[in-house]
């Protein structure tokens, strides 16, 4: 089963409580563990990957940063090392040769991300909305906090068609440092 989500990367205004409209938002959808244990787990292994690397530039490339690694992390899924052209990570350029798919139905790692249109809102059958706020910095500064909002579970107006008005009147679980939401809404694993 998929738990649909809608992500938007914001340039954080400071303070962060006088946010306005023209705010920079680069929004995503995400077709699979848009539950929070996933996306928060994957939003910090971002962030630290950006803070090691020196490479957070505002919530564009944060979110298509978001979406490659998330692809990477799911291709594997869909790689048949048992087959005669299968996928190697000494050739990844494989990926682009559609006679190495064609065993595939549906490739997820094709399929299972959108980039939106932050006007039109969300589709209506996400289950999760998440607000990641980044810092209005330099980026050669030091690495600084993100902020993350996290709706609760289907805590928004959801319809058919778009709506903007979803972020605008979702109930929000959590609001606060990406670092506290990992510890508050993410179970430590057995």
């Amino acid at each position: 089963m998929s738990t649909r989500s809608q992500l938007r990367f914001i340039q954080r205004s400071e303070p962060a409580d006088e946010q306005s409209e023209t705010d920079r938002i680069a929004q995503i959808y995400r077709h699979s563990d848009g539950y929070p244990d996933g996306v928060l787990r994957d939003l910090v292994q971002l962030k630290e990957l950006l803070d090691e690397t020196r490479t957070e530039r505002g919530p564009a490339y944060a979110a298509a940063q978001f979406l490659f690694l998330d692809t990477l992390s799911t291709m594997t899924l869909y790689v048949d090392e048992g087959r005669d052209r299968s996928i190697h990570a000494d050739h990844p350029s494989d990926l682009l040769e559609p006679d190495n798919m064609e065993h595939l139905d549906q490739p997820m790692f094709l399929l299972g991300h959108g980039v939106e249109n932050p006007a039109d809102g969300i589709h209506g059958d996400e289950e999760y909305l998440y607000v990641v706020e980044l810092p209005n910095r330099n980026p050669f500064e030091e690495p600084s906090e993100w902020t993350v909002k996290v709706s609760g579970h289907s805590a928004f107006p959801r319809w058919d068609g778009p709506t903007e008005e979803a972020f605008e009147r979702a109930s929000w679980q959590f609001h606060g440092p990406l670092e506290h939401a990992l510890e508050e809404l993410v179970a430590e694993p057995a």
